[in-house]
């Protein structure tokens, strides 16, 4: 037992020493070697299934402990959830090992490990923070050939070089194998960094103002105060060249009407702003409402008026404000816990238990459509916050035509912790998979600008009230990885629905 124990708890540093954002990343190709000499002998899978969850609650643990800022049970919940997946996933190889040949077994644990993460990116407890392929996202030049594969390539290229260490291992043979599956998808991706795609100059100022999202954002501070602090730091690097000015999530903390969005103080205010620079287009974060009339289709997410039987939404939003027109994209992606109660049909019960980080509180509104600001100088994808976690979800926006992103934030609920930085580099990510530059604004946290290369320039301090002025680049360029999204995702659910389907007849 000490032995099984002293190889779970190496499994877990390697997995934790390898993650970003100070992490050596190639400690991930053998660390799930002593687990797998762990489990390789059980004969009860049980035992199996804790030695797994050791392993996982520790790399989840420390990995992700900064959740703890916001919700202890938050952090529990992820940390236990995850943890309890990833075990099931180890389980299950090993009762499919007893079914089929050793070599066929290996094949069917990456399915289920990619399944697993596919379905993590798709379902209501979605939490991919440890998807295997993040791991590479502070060493960009490694993975440019993500725009091919997106993340779960990465996952793939880590279980197979896992797999053949393994054998090596244990067989006493060469590893030259292991080497050589190491060696050539970096060697490919440097070849592909040499590409250098070229488009329209954009010029864009980044603004992040460091209002402390736990007392002064939501209490302290009025939404006029924070817009005026935004339009005067804003002010120190706007001139009549500059194409965009970039505030972060919920800028305007104040909620405006969509309906009447023209009304708005705060919006006149930025369209004073516009009349002193007139080809300038404004994107902010902003908290806004929806009403719903007596024909519309009133979603379940919708909230009633008080003494009324009217419905109303409410959104976590981005805004782009120019000369000609305002336009509004509502936040899909959300945050499980906080701005949505999962499986609502089961939990919604519980949603009393969702955590309170401020400003607005229950399940928000989405919409269907990945909307994308157009203006004279490119076509610009708002991306807010936790969405730009999910590959797939914004390659939505380049179909629709986008050719730059913009992230915008509020990491400062996570403190000075790895979460935020982590967060950073998982937007280099999202360049390298669609070829698309990015402005990022945080509140406070890190903002910065990314070449579609995933290489970060610009990049701002933690609690720095600051702005950032510089150039990107559009590319209207569709990778592969954007017309096809997680296919590698969907092939391995396939393949291991085929896998289970034949266990259990071969049981019976």
């Amino acid at each position: 037992m000490f032995r099984k124990l002293l190889l779970c708890l190496i499994s877990a540093l390697f997995l934790v020493l390898s993650w970003p954002p100070s992490g050596f990343p190639l400690l991930i190709f053998s660390a799930f070697v002593p687990l797998f000499f762990v489990v390789k002998d059980l004969q009860k899978k049980r035992f199996a299934f804790v030695y797994s969850f050791l392993v996982f609650a520790l790399w989840n643990s420390f990995t992700t402990y900064w959740i703890y800022y916001a919700s202890l049970f938050g952090v529990v919940a992820a940390v236990c959830v995850n943890s309890f997946l990833m075990a099931g996933v180890i389980t299950l190889f090993l009762w499919l090992k007893s079914k089929f040949n050793d070599r066929r077994s290996w094949w069917a644990l990456i399915s289920i490990w990619l399944s697993f993460e596919y379905l993590h990116l798709n379902w209501d407890l979605s939490w991919p923070w440890l998807t295997l392929g993040n791991v590479f996202a502070h060493y960009p030049e490694f993975i440019q050939w993500y725009e091919y594969t997106g993340t779960l390539g990465g996952s793939l290229w880590i279980l197979l070089v896992n797999i053949i260490v393994y054998h090596s291992i244990k067989n006493k043979s060469k590893y030259v194998l292991s080497l050589t599956v190491v060696g050539l998808p970096i060697l490919f991706s440097f070849l592909i960094n040499t590409k250098n795609e070229t488009g329209k100059v954009v010029e864009i100022v980044v603004v992040q103002p460091n209002i402390d999202p736990y007392f002064e954002k939501f209490t302290d501070l009025t939404s006029m105060q924070q817009l005026e602090k935004f339009i005067e730091l804003a002010e120190s690097k706007l001139n009549s060249s500059t194409n965009y000015l970039i505030g972060p999530e919920t800028a305007i903390v104040d909620g405006v009407w969509e309906n009447k969005i023209e009304n708005s103080t705060e919006i006149k205010r930025l369209l004073e702003l516009i009349e002193n620079y007139p080809q300038l287009n404004i994107i902010v974060g902003a908290v806004t409402y929806k009403a719903y009339s007596k024909s519309d289709k009133i979603p379940k997410t919708a909230r009633q008026f008080v003494g009324s039987d009217d419905y109303y939404d409410v959104f976590n939003s981005a805004i782009q404000i120019n000369t000609s027109e305002i336009s509004v994209y509502n936040k899909s992606k959300l945050v499980q816990g906080v701005e949505f109660t999962p499986f609502p049909a089961f939990l919604e019960n519980f949603e009393f238990l969702a955590i309170d980080l401020g400003g607005i509180t229950g399940s928000l509104g989405t919409q269907d459509y990945r909307e994308v600001f157009e203006s004279n100088s490119a076509k610009i994808a708002p991306i807010i916050c936790y969405e730009s976690i999910f590959g797939e979800f914004i390659s939505q926006y380049v179909r629709n035509g986008a050719d730059l992103f913009t992230i915008i934030t509020n990491d400062g609920w996570w403190k000075d912790t790895p979460g935020y930085k982590q967060h950073l580099n998982y937007a280099s990510l999202r360049a390298i998979e669609c070829r698309k530059a990015i402005a990022r604004s945080a509140n406070t946290g890190v903002s910065a600008l990314i070449d579609c290369k995933g290489i970060i320039t610009n990049a701002t301090r933690w609690d720095e009230e600051t702005v950032i002025k510089g150039r990107l680049e559009t590319n209207t360029t569709q990778t592969f990885y954007v017309k096809f999204g997680d296919y590698i995702g969907r092939i391995s659910t396939f393949i291991s629905v085929l896998f289970l389907l034949f266990a259990l007849a071969k049981r019976s």
